[in-house]
């Protein structure tokens, strides 16, 4: 047999999957101009076909809280478990949580 893969992206071929209608097209501009403010809450979904940026699938479907700003990402704090997590994500990849 051969050895599984342990890539960034393995087993990611259902959850970073678009709909037949969304594929190819490129995010909304009204999703990358959101100014997101510190202690601002947001979920992180994933957009497969932009790869900067990109947060680890296992972070798919969490909601963070922002902390601040690096150039275009932005600090996301997530818990993952007892654990905070740290991350660093573009705009394409978040979503204002409405709560």
């Amino acid at each position: 047999m051969v050895k599984a893969p342990k890539g960034y992206r393995h087993r990611t071929r259902k959850v970073f999957s678009k709909h037949i209608r969304e594929k190819g097209a490129v995010p909304p501009l009204s999703l990358l101009m959101i100014d997101y403010k510190p202690g601002d809450k947001v979920h992180i979904v994933v957009n497969p076909a932009i790869h900067k940026g990109m947060p680890h699938r296992r972070y798919h479907g969490k909601t963070g809280i922002i902390i601040g700003k690096r150039g275009k990402a932005y600090i996301v704090k997530v818990t993952l478990g007892d654990k905070e997590k740290t991350l660093f994500i573009r705009p394409e990849h978040l979503r204002p949580a409405k709560a």
